[in-house]
């Protein structure tokens, strides 16, 4: 069977975190559980009621287009975009056409078209009874669209462009992104061979993003095969039977009668401070990354797994500074493993986040070094981490005694010799392993506090005598 060049490509809308709504003074509230109370005349399309722009939400946009390489419009303008649909108020959407914000830039390999500004829709829900609902709460809030040109080959690398351009929204704090929120929602465009192109709309995960946009290939790869015509249509994803799903004929532009927004003038930019608004970028996720690797002898997949979360980056970092005011040889690759390994599993395990975590990184630094100044076994250190995450205390005042050392720790061993004879006769006849055994027994007794390195050279000193 002949294959086929996929060539993809993305419209990702992200929600802003703005006090307010993009053109009106309602709250931009996604966690509001109760239905249309931030509305307003302005918002709900009342007629005579004028948009003002929201400052904060085109800052936004400008330091995404500074952080993917953009260029920042001198000149811009809203536009109106003509349809209806339940859950838009106006009847009309304000956006952006012809004049965006951003155009240009690069993510991933992946050449970006455009960032623009727009409103977001109310939201549909339906009750018990079969009937629609509508929710104008998310109506009017400041959205962001980013389109890509169509550079994507896989539905592997459409998840990773989404992926990364996720993270820079939450390192530059514009948006929360949350997928699963309807914070960042994700549009992927699908041609075979520049041929009939396909929408899927309404993706609310990466794994749906990939599956869909993988399924879709395959679809439309067996159609062409066995001589189906395709259609340029708005498609949806269903998650029990795994398969996309028509939704309807796609509308071209000239569909949407776009025209300039009447009630709000073109502006300049340079009002904004471009410059400004371009040295106040924090430090961006492949910078981190790079900084991360050579600064803290780092592996790739190490500093990966850190800049993931700008929240864990942070961590790390803050642990890493108390960890040198504590340690005298700072160890970074252990802490770097306790963070990773033991508290990531206790975060997981009891659904926390990072964030909210009583195991500060001052209390994590200061396991690491006691660990690091061998006042503690790695045994001991499991147990406190545990105690520290449930109550918050300090592991310093956790240790207590510290391992056990010197003559406790021989009479010990003089035990486990004794209450063993088998096992010390297998060792004496050559059975090397059964060294382990013992080392085992005394752990017990000292319910771990002793170091098994040691442990293990003062045990065949003692067996050897």
């Amino acid at each position: 069977m002949p294959e086929y060049k996929p060539t993809i490509g993305l419209e990702i809308h992200a929600e802003l975190k703005t006090r307010t709504k993009m053109f009106c003074d309602s709250i931009n509230d996604p966690e509001e559980k109760h239905a249309n109370v931030n509305v307003c005349p302005i918002c709900m399309g009342h007629p005579g009621c004028l948009p003002v722009m929201n400052r904060q939400a085109i800052e936004s946009v400008i330091r995404v287009g500074l952080a993917v390489g953009g260029n920042i419009a001198k000149l811009t303008k809203f536009d109106r975009k003509n349809y209806f649909y339940p859950d838009l108020p106006k009847g009309y959407q304000i956006s952006q056409y012809d004049m965006p914000l951003v155009e240009g830039g690069m993510l991933e390999g992946v050449r970006i078209r455009r960032v623009h500004l727009e409103e977001d829709t109310g939201t549909l829900g339906h009750d018990s009874e079969g009937k629609s609902l509508v929710d104008f709460n998310r109506a009017g809030v400041p959205l962001m669209e980013l389109v890509t040109e169509p550079d994507i080959q896989s539905a592997e690398q459409a998840v990773k462009f989404a992926k990364s351009l996720q993270r820079i929204l939450r390192y530059l704090d514009v948006s929360n992104a949350n997928m699963e929120k309807g914070e960042m929602r994700v549009e992927v465009n699908i041609s075979l061979n520049m041929g009939t192109k396909v929408e899927l709309k309404n993706i609310n995960s990466f794994r749906v993003v990939e599956l869909a946009t993988a399924y879709e290939i395959a679809r439309q790869s067996d159609a062409i095969n066995r001589g189906e015509e395709l259609h340029q249509e708005t498609r949806g994803w269903d998650e029990n039977k795994k398969a996309t799903f028509s939704q309807r004929l796609k509308e071209n532009a000239h569909e949407y009668r776009y025209f300039p927004e009447p009630d709000l003038p073109a502006f300049e930019t340079k009002e904004f401070g471009i410059e400004r608004l371009r040295a106040e970028l924090p430090e961006l996720p492949d910078a981190k990354k790079e900084r991360f690797a050579s600064e803290y002898n780092l592996s790739k997949t190490q500093a990966d797994f850190l800049v993931e979360e700008k929240s864990l980056a942070n961590y790390f970092e803050s642990a890493i500074s108390e960890l040198k005011d504590k340690a005298s040889d700072p160890d970074i690759i252990l802490l770097y493993n306790y963070l990773s390994s033991d508290l990531q599993g206790l975060l997981k395990v009891n659904g926390v986040d990072i964030g909210e975590t009583k195991v500060t990184p001052e209390r994590l630094a200061h396991l690491v070094a006691l660990l690091i100044e061998k006042k503690i076994t790695s045994r001991q250190a499991k147990d406190i981490l545990i105690k520290v995450f449930d109550t918050g205390e300090d592991p310093e005042d956790l240790a207590g005694d510290g391992a056990v050392e010197g003559e406790g720790l021989i009479s010990f061993i003089k035990e486990a010799i004794i209450e063993n004879p088998k096992a010390v006769e297998d060792y004496r006849k050559g059975k090397l392993t059964s060294i382990q055994f013992l080392v085992g027994k005394v752990m017990q007794k000292t319910k771990g506090a002793a170091r098994p390195d040691e442990l293990k050279v003062l045990l065949e000193k003692e067996l050897s005598s």
